[in-house]
């Protein structure tokens, strides 16, 4: 089936003729192609997902932030570790000078409760500290909660377990993927949205409580959808279009219609229009729909390197007679030329003798008048 679909669209494109392509084709050459930074994917079926798009932030795991503090009155003598500084569950963090008698008074040494990142400290030597009072502040961000707001309309479709990729703008392009492990508490009546917490892998530490995070929640799949990345659609809504590169013609690229259906985070459904194994532009396909048809070279010139024989200016083949018009010798040229050139001087003598024989009639009809005045 399938090779029958990739069959039916080049019997397609070969029935277009040239006539009537070359309004909508646009030939650059090397330099227009690297200046425009032109890229493009071959499109085939694939499965598509239909996905909800929501905002949402970076949070912290409540379960994997714990504190530090000493259980007796006392003064820091020791301290070896500080904001931003990672610690193993079990380092000892401070000793502890305490109050009770002694010489020297007895000392305690304050342990890491978990592994993690010392985010907040409290304490600097020598400084008195109380059992009540928090020391350190340590988080373990190996993995951490992102909270996306899930439009209430949409919230019945997501279920624990449910994928999504989320995009922080902060961290450029890189995705995450991520599962839904649980819902918020409270729905956010001002936004009119369920919270979604999903767990996120935070080896390499970049995730950071606050970031703005961006979520496509897969709601459901298709299979066998002819789709092409968002980037590839240009126009408005009414007129959608895609730039497909030329299977003949090096550089230059078609500006095709196209019907299109359902889109998500990446792809935009192609219910019309193209067909498997065409390659569509993907970067760069906004600039060239700037670029006017026939921009860079001629389509003539494209054709005439492409096919090895001459084309007409509009791309379409030439007939016998223009063929031997074009090929005649430099010599017939030179005597249309000639004949051409003796041509003109003949009408501008013409033209000379003719207003000298007006002067001079005008002359003898002037003294014949003169003459007959005399006589009379």
């Amino acid at each position: 089936m399938k090779l029958k679909t990739i069959t039916m669209g080049c019997l397609g494109l070969l029935s277009l003729t040239i006539s009537d392509a070359a309004p909508n084709t646009i030939i650059l050459d090397e330099t227009g192609v690297a200046n425009l930074r032109l890229q493009t994917v071959e499109i085939d079926e694939q499965t598509f997902e239909t996905t909800v798009f929501s905002i949402g932030r970076i949070e912290e795991i409540p379960s994997k932030h714990s504190v530090l503090s000493s259980r007796v009155a006392g003064r820091v003598m020791e301290l070896k570790a500080f904001e931003g500084d990672y610690v193993q569950s079990g380092d000892i963090i401070a000793t502890v000078e305490t109050r009770q008698l002694g010489d020297p008074p007895p000392t305690i040494q304050l342990k890491a409760p978990q592994s993690g990142i010392v985010i907040t400290s409290h304490v600097r030597l020598g400084q008195p500290v109380q059992p009540d009072v928090e020391l350190m502040d340590i988080s373990d961000r190996s993995q951490m909660w992102a909270v996306a707001k899930i439009p209430e309309k949409e919230a019945s479709k997501v279920h624990v377990g449910s994928l999504a990729r989320i995009q922080v703008p902060a961290l450029g392009d890189v995705v995450f993927e991520a599962k839904l492990v649980r819902f918020g508490v409270n729905a956010d009546r001002s936004a009119g949205a369920v919270e979604g917490v999903f767990l996120v892998d935070n080896a390499e530490g970049r995730l950071l409580p606050g970031m703005r995070a961006e979520f496509a929640v897969i709601l459901d799949q298709r299979d066998d959808v002819l789709a092409v990345p968002r980037e590839a659609i240009q126009g408005d809504p009414a007129n959608r279009i895609v730039f497909v590169k030329d299977f003949d013609l090096p550089n230059a690229f078609l500006r095709v219609p196209v019907v299109t259906g359902e889109r998500n985070d990446r792809y935009v459904e192609v219910l019309s229009g193209l067909f498997p194994s065409d390659e569509v532009v993907t970067q760069g396909s906004y600039s060239l729909g700037f670029v006017g048809s026939g921009a860079g070279i001629s389509l003539k010139e494209a054709l005439d390197a492409a096919h090895g024989h001459e084309h007409n200016e509009d791309g379409s083949e030439m007939t016998d007679e223009q063929r031997r018009a074009a090929s005649k010798p430099d010599d017939a040229h030179v005597h249309e030329h000639t004949d051409e050139t003796h041509g003109r001087w003949l009408m501008i003598y013409a033209i000379v003798m003719t207003f000298f024989s007006i002067i001079v009639l005008q002359r003898l009809m002037n003294r014949n008048s003169v003459n007959e005045l005399e006589r009379t």
